[in-house]
């Protein structure tokens, strides 16, 4: 794997992904549109952020390092216009974060189009490869440009070109691809053949005298926030096309298992996200009441790792019969800094996200309840912070199995040595972090929250079983800018 250059920050825990919108209103201020689907999607990622709209045959991009929020202010919606659009939050997981790399793509390699994709192709290198040397050049490292670059190339005739693109590009692409293009005809929408990551298709209320629009995105909370309803998910290997003719949907290619990211449901997707048609508010309070049930312990409270750890709280409290508080306060205002705290405040360094409350754990035995541990630095952090607050005793509980292996399919999540379960037991974990006792909630249980059976699913992260092929063909995060022609600046 390819080392990590000096300037990009290690973060405990697995590292979002990307969320991908698109949409096609006429008559209705799509920028908007995507403004407010990003912004309900911004958790998926908050390195850059990017909107591309069309109008008159023209497409205008606008892309940016930062959140959406300090990306775009009223002046930059204005200037883009149009009657689709489509948008992106990245988290880089192929690529380093820097501009090149930020999306939408815009290419124009005899067809002009904008790409916004989550996921990870595995076989990146080998087709970074053959484009440069047909002689296409890449402005950046991402696979997304990629595959940008491989449609843009396809020569075809008439408006629906960009369906028999993808048609054909689809099958050479390895890995997870959850992607939404727009052409200066349509905004087409295509995911993988197993279906790793998450896409949606919705309806939303059109223009008066306008037919009716749909939108896409990676969650069903970005449907929600513009007033669209979600109409289903998009399946594995399909294409669905938004165009002023309506809606188009084609199977285009299949594989011979779905395998949907059951890390989705546990953590990356927000609670009020429905997927496989559960609300995972709902799917996360059981994996809670599960684990109660699976891993008790004689407690005076149970509190939670705010945010993602408050629905398995819920649920661990309402099981066991114990009361819940909040013990831990999140600054909910703490976004990424490059400003360093400085050697006197560096031990203090992660009060600017978690602040214990001794009024409520003083002279406790505390229950504290998380979603998942990675390398374990925030965890032992936090389990330092109760005890310094009077807590009597802590005893941890994960609503999900111990993360054991990388993802090389869209996620950022560290190497296998890194990660604090690789090669210890449970109790190894627990004596590292300084935890009274720990446990994890069984991968049985997990499936019997979700809801859908086991073999429907990519659990890697936690088995090291990889259903999109060998593991060790897949490429590091800086591949590409390990054989880059002109390397992206960093």
């Amino acid at each position: 794997m390819s080392e990590r250059p000096k300037d990009v920050p290690f973060r405990d825990g697995p590292r979002d992904e990307c969320g991908v919108f698109g949409v096609y209103a006429p008559g209705r201020d799509v920028a908007r549109l995507a403004y407010f689907g990003l912004y309900a999607l911004q958790h998926r990622g908050q390195e850059s952020t990017g909107i591309a709209t069309c109008e008159g045959g023209h497409i205008t991009t606008l892309r940016e390092l930062g959140l959406v929020s300090q990306v775009f202010d009223e002046e930059k919606l204005r200037a883009l216009s149009g009657d689709m659009a489509i948008g992106h939050v990245r988290y880089s997981t192929t690529g380093g974060g820097a501009w090149e790399n930020a999306q939408p793509v815009w290419r124009d390699d005899g067809r002009e189009l904008a790409l916004a994709h989550n996921g990870n192709l595995t076989n990146a290198v080998e087709l970074y490869k053959e484009l440069t040397e047909a002689g296409i050049k890449l402005r950046g490292t991402s696979d997304s440009e990629i595959i940008a670059a491989l449609l843009s190339k396809r020569a075809g005739e008439g408006n629906d070109w960009i369906e028999d693109a993808v048609a054909e590009v689809m099958p050479r692409l390895q890995g997870a691809f959850s992607t939404v293009v727009m052409t200066k005809h349509a905004v087409v929408a295509f995911r993988d053949p197993n279906g790793v990551r998450p896409l949606a298709l919705g309806k939303i209320k059109p223009a008066d005298g306008q037919d009716e629009c749909f939108v896409v995105a990676s969650e069903s909370c970005a449907f929600d926030i513009i007033g669209a309803k979600l109409i289903r998910e998009v399946q594995p290997g399909e294409l669905v096309s938004l165009t002023e003719g309506g809606l188009v949907m084609k199977q285009v290619t299949k594989a011979d298992r779905p395998a949907h990211c059951v890390f989705e449901h546990i953590y990356f997707s927000r609670p009020d996200t429905r997927l496989e048609n559960r609300v995972l508010q709902q799917v996360r309070g059981r994996m809670g009441e599960l684990l109660a049930e699976e891993a008790p312990v004689e407690a005076d409270l149970v509190i939670s790792v705010p945010d993602s750890g408050n629905p398995a709280a819920n649920g661990f409290a309402r099981a066991s019969g114990l009361p819940k508080d909040d013990g831990l306060i999140k600054n909910r205002y703490v976004q990424r800094t490059f400003i360093q705290p400085g050697q006197e405040l560096r031990k203090h360094g992660l009060r600017m996200k978690f602040n214990p409350l001794p009024e409520i754990v003083a002279g406790k035995r505390i229950v504290v309840v998380d979603d998942s541990i990675v390398r374990g630095n925030t965890t032992r952090q936090i389990i330092s912070m109760l005890r310094d607050a009077g807590a009597k005793e802590v005893h941890l509980r994960i609503s999900s199995p111990p993360i054991r292996h990388p993802c090389h399919y869209g996620v950022d999540m560290s190497t296998r040595e890194e990660m604090i379960a690789h090669d210890r037991s449970e109790q190894e974990v627990a004596d590292e972090l300084g935890a009274d006792s720990l446990a994890y909630l069984s991968i049985e249980a997990v499936y019997e929250a979700v809801g859908t059976p086991r073999e429907r699913h990519c659990e890697a992260c936690f088995t090291g079983d990889y259903p999109l092929g060998d593991p060790e063909a897949a490429n590091g995060k800086f591949a590409l800018e390990d054989i880059a022609v002109v390397p992206a600046a960093r």
